[in-house]
């Protein structure tokens, strides 16, 4: 299931999107695909999500789309159906893991602590979403969890912004940041997708100078 982070192309960043109108869906995966942005996690978090992950899949081959907020074992197979690429999750649990695993889909369960990671670990699982990363010791939590588990990858979430991305980039164990400053919501409603662009494009460049 350590696949995810195989497939995020040239930039380690990663939008997390809520769907609130349909219409914005392929123009605002559309707009973050021209700043260079490849991996988009769309969270069931909207009665639309999963129409949205399809109508992504369908109209942007090119997009690597996925589904976030997986919290229930049968939304695995809804997101497959719908063309979701990965799923995320902000916890890890057996039911969870098992229905990730008969999917076959690249999955990233959330992790906060030793414990998460080891349980993660044991299961055969390396590749986590740190999350909420800002209310549960940053930058600082990260390192010191990378310190004790050298073979496992990190996406944090949850708090990471363009003003402190560069802070987790520079782990050598975070693989990605993920977040919703690059979907700003009055960009969003205005339908102003050259906004969103030019925020994708400041994210990748931000995030290739951390890790170069």
């Amino acid at each position: 299931m350590s696949k995810v982070f195989e497939q995020l192309g040239t930039c380690p960043v990663i939008p997390v999107i809520v769907i609130e109108n349909l219409e914005h869906a392929v123009p605002m995966a559309e707009a973050l695909l021209e700043g260079g942005l490849e991996a988009l996690e769309v969270t069931l978090r909207t009665p639309d999500a999963l129409a949205a992950i399809e109508s992504i899949a369908r109209a942007l081959p090119d997009a690597m789309v996925g589904a976030g907020t997986l919290i229930e074992s049968a939304q695995f197979q809804q997101v497959v159906d719908a063309g979701a690429r990965f799923g995320v999750s902000p916890c890890l649990t057996d039911s969870l893991a098992t229905a990730a695993q008969a999917c076959d889909l690249p999955w990233l369960p959330g992790a906060v602590t030793a414990t998460e990671v080891q349980a993660a670990r044991e299961r055969g699982i390396t590749d986590l979403k740190f999350f909420p990363a800002g209310t549960s010791g940053g930058p600082g939590q990260l390192k010191s969890l990378a310190a004790v588990y050298a073979d496992v990858r990190f996406c944090p979430t949850g708090g990471v912004s363009a003003d402190n991305l560069d802070s987790y980039l520079s782990i050598p164990a975070v693989v990605a940041v993920g977040g919703s400053w690059l979907t700003p919501a009055d960009a969003v409603a205005a339908g102003d997708w050259g906004a969103v662009t030019r925020i994708a494009r400041e994210a990748c460049a931000a995030a290739v100078s951390s890790t170069s």
